[in-house]
C-alpha cells in the first residue's frame, strides 16, 4: 500500500525526534539540552475509501482532509 493520498498527493514527510536532558531552568536547573535526535516519518491520515473515479466504483486511499472537504464522492 503506497502512503500517498489518491487526490492531493500528500505524502510521508521527515522530522526529528530530540530527547531532551537536565533540569528545566523553572525547576531551579540548568536548562534542557538536548541529547539526541532521531529521524522519524509523519505518515498522512489516509483512508481506505470506495469511491466513483470516472464513473467506476475504485478502492482508494484518500487522506482525511479530502473526506472532510467533500473531494471524494463515495460509490
Amino acid at each position: 500500500m503506497r502512503k500517498v493520498c489518491y487526490i492531493c498527493d500528500k505524502k510521508p514527510s521527515a522530522g526529528k525526534v530530540m530527547t531532551r536532558k537536565g533540569q528545566y531552568k523553572a525547576k531551579g536547573g540548568t536548562g534542557s539540552k538536548v541529547s539526541r535526535r532521531t529521524n522519524r516519518l509523519f505518515l498522512p491520515n489516509l483512508q481506505k475509501v470506495k469511491a466513483k473515479i470516472n464513473g467506476r466504483p475504485m478502492s482508494i486511499n484518500v487522506c482525511t482532509k479530502c473526506i472532510k472537504a467533500g473531494k471524494v464522492t463515495k460509490a
